[in-house]
C-alpha cells in the first residue's frame, strides 16, 4: 500500500506532507501559512505533496499559532428589509466578498438592529472571532468605530466616519458629484430644481445636499428650503418626499435625488402625477446602479465606484491587520456623471 493509499479516508498530517516533500515540518508549515521565507524549490515540493496527499490545513490549529481567524466582519446597522431591498448594499457586499475571496478570507455578515446588539457585536469582535471589520451605513455619532478601535480591532469605514472617530475610511466625492448633477440640470435650462436627500445624520447624505446647494450658488440662484426634502435613503421616504415637493412647488422642473433607489420612486410619483420626464421634470440620481439603465426613461446618475472602493477597503484593512498598523488612512474616489434620457441631455455612449 502506497503512502497515497494510506491517506485515503483519514486526515493527512503536516508531518506526512513534509516527509513526502523531503523538507522539515517547519518548512512545510511556512509554505502552508504563506511565509515568503521558503526557497522556490522547497515551496514547489511542498505544494506538490499537498496536492498529491489531499492535505487540508487545520484552521483551528493554525489560528492558535497565527492568532488569526481568517474572517472579516462586514457590519450593516440597517433594518433587514432595507438591506435586501436596496441594491446598493448588495453591490457593496458582493464587492467586499469578492475581494476577500481572492485573499482566501471568509466574510461574516453582521447586522445589529439596536444599541444593545451593537454592544454584543463589540464583545464578539473583541473576543477574536474575526480579524477586522468593515463598517458602512453609519448614522450620527455612532460610537461603534471608536469603541472597536479602542479595543485594538482594525476598522475601515465606508464613507467618512462619525465625528471624532479615528478610523481609516474610503469615500467617494459625494459633494462634487451632487454639484455636477445639479449643474447639469441647470445647464438644461431648469431653474426650479429640487432635491431629495438621504438621512442628514449620514455624512454622504449631507455632502450631497451641500453639493446641490454649491451648484445653485455657483449659478447665482437662491437656496430655498422649500425645494429640499429628506427621503432618508428609503423608497417609502423618497415617495413621500416627492409628493411633498410637488405640493409645495407644483411647477418644479428638475430634481436631483441622492440615490438611484430613491430616484426610481421619484420617477414613479412624477409620472403618476402626470409629469412627463424629462419634458416637464428632469431627474438625476446618484450611484449609477444597474437599475439606472432599466427605468423608463433611463436614469441619469452620478457613478459611485462601489467595486473599486470595496477593493480599497479590503486592502486598507488587511494592511492594518498584517502590519499591526493602526494609523488612520483616508482614500477619496472621484465620481462621474453618467447622462441618460431622464435629465433631457445627450446620453453618453458606454462600452
Amino acid at each position: 500500500m502506497t503512502q497515497d493509499d494510506k491517506a485515503i479516508g483519514r486526515r493527512v498530517t503536516l508531518e506526512e506532507v513534509a516527509r513526502m516533500a523531503g523538507v522539515s515540518r517547519g518548512t512545510g508549515s511556512r509554505v502552508v501559512n504563506g511565509s515568503p521565507k521558503v526557497s522556490p524549490d522547497a515551496r514547489r515540493a511542498v505544494e506538490e505533496a499537498i496536492a498529491r496527499l489531499g492535505y487540508v490545513p487545520n484552521r483551528a490549529a493554525r489560528s492558535l499559532v497565527t492568532r488569526r481567524s481568517d474572517s472579516i466582519g462586514v457590519v450593516f446597522p440597517v433594518p433587514t428589509a432595507r438591506f435586501f431591498g436596496d441594491p446598493f448594499f448588495l453591490l457593496f457586499l458582493n464587492g467586499i466578498g469578492t475581494a476577500l475571496a481572492l485573499r482566501g478570507l471568509q466574510l461574516v455578515l453582521l447586522m445589529p438592529q439596536s444599541g444593545e446588539e451593537e454592544q454584543r457585536l463589540e464583545r464578539y469582535v473583541a473576543a477574536g472571532h474575526i480579524d477586522g471589520v468593515v463598517l458602512t451605513a453609519l448614522h450620527g455619532d455612532d460610537p461603534l468605530p471608536e469603541r472597536l478601535a479602542a479595543r485594538g480591532v482594525p476598522v475601515v469605514v465606508n464613507g467618512r466616519p462619525p465625528r471624532g472617530a479615528q478610523a481609516s475610511y474610503v469615500d467617494a466625492d459625494s459633494r462634487g458629484g451632487a454639484a455636477s448633477a445639479t449643474a447639469h440640470l441647470l445647464a438644461q435650462g431648469r431653474r426650479k430644481v429640487a432635491t431629495i436627500s438621504g438621512s442628514l445624520d449620514m455624512p454622504a447624505a449631507l455632502d450631497r445636499l451641500l453639493g446641490f446647494r454649491d451648484a445653485l450658488e455657483a449659478a447665482g440662484l437662491p437656496i430655498d428650503p422649500s425645494f429640499e426634502e429628506v427621503g432618508d435613503f428609503s423608497q417609502e421616504g423618497a415617495a413621500r418626499a416627492m409628493h411633498l415637493l410637488l405640493e409645495r412647488q407644483p411647477d418644479l422642473d428638475g430634481v436631483f435625488v441622492a440615490s438611484d433607489s430613491m430616484a426610481v420612486m421619484a420617477l414613479g410619483v412624477l409620472q403618476s402625477a402626470g409629469r412627463r420626464v424629462p419634458d416637464d421634470v428632469a431627474v438625476v440620481g446618484f450611484d449609477d446602479q444597474p437599475i439606472a439603465g432599466t427605468t423608463r426613461p433611463p436614469l441619469s446618475s452620478v457613478r459611485h465606484p462601489i467595486e473599486a472602493m470595496s477593493r480599497e477597503m479590503v486592502r486598507l484593512l488587511l494592511h492594518s491587520i498584517d502590519a499591526r498598523d493602526r494609523l488612520p488612512r483616508q482614500v477619496m474616489f472621484p465620481t462621474e456623471l453618467v447622462v441618460r434620457e431622464s435629465s433631457g441631455g445627450l446620453p453618453v455612449k458606454r462600452s
